[in-house]
């Protein structure tokens, strides 16, 4: 048997209403605390993104120079990181990761945790920004040479960036060296 329904009233009706909008309140401020919870998660994964990034560039810093060096480029001598350049005149700007270069030669390299074959396609946008500004400051008889480096190199990132004359960097087991320890340091036994 079903229960009999009891008839609502007015009152009834109203308590109803009050009911559902203290429910609509907690559900809101559940909301709002989801939402700043989400936001802080995501600052965390940005900046761990970015910490990540670092470790990247840090590591094919390393000995890029020699790299190079050994490709040919025996004046390379200086390396930098994070170079930006800007025309506001023609609305260009942009940064470059790491900037190697002996004067007559520069090689101007794009890197990514991940490489993939879009980081290739924007690299090549960078460069052609890069030089219409150094051309934009007059006469500059250096030469730019492009390069894409990733911890991980996907797809066909490395084809796209060799048919486009660059360089392709990849993490490789020489990626890390032993720091020498100081004079008289004993390795620890466990």
């Amino acid at each position: 048997m079903s229960e009999q329904q009891v008839p609502l009233t007015y009152e009834g009706i109203l308590e109803m209403f009050r009911e559902v909008k203290v429910m609509f309140q907690e559900t809101r401020e559940q909301m709002r605390e989801t939402d700043q919870k989400i936001k802080e998660t995501n600052k965390q994964i940005g900046a761990l993104g970015s910490r990540i990034g670092e470790i990247v560039e840090h590591m094919v810093k390393g000995n890029i120079v020699e790299k190079f060096q050994n490709l040919g480029y025996d004046d390379l001598d200086k390396c930098y990181k994070n170079m930006e350049f800007r025309n506001k005149k023609l609305g260009i700007n942009g940064e470059i990761d790491l900037v190697l270069e002996n004067g007559d030669i520069v090689i101007l390299v794009e890197v990514k945790t991940t490489l993939e074959t879009a980081d290739v396609r924007d690299h090549i946008g960078r460069l052609e920004k890069f030089r219409r500004c150094i051309d934009a400051k007059g006469i500059d008889k250096r030469y730019f040479i492009g390069a894409v480096a990733g911890a991980i190199v996907e797809g066909n990132a490395a084809r796209i960036a060799h048919e486009n004359g660059m360089y392709v960097i990849e993490q490789s087991g020489e990626a890390v060296s032993i720091v020498s320890p100081p004079e008289g340091f004993v390795a620890k036994k466990w």
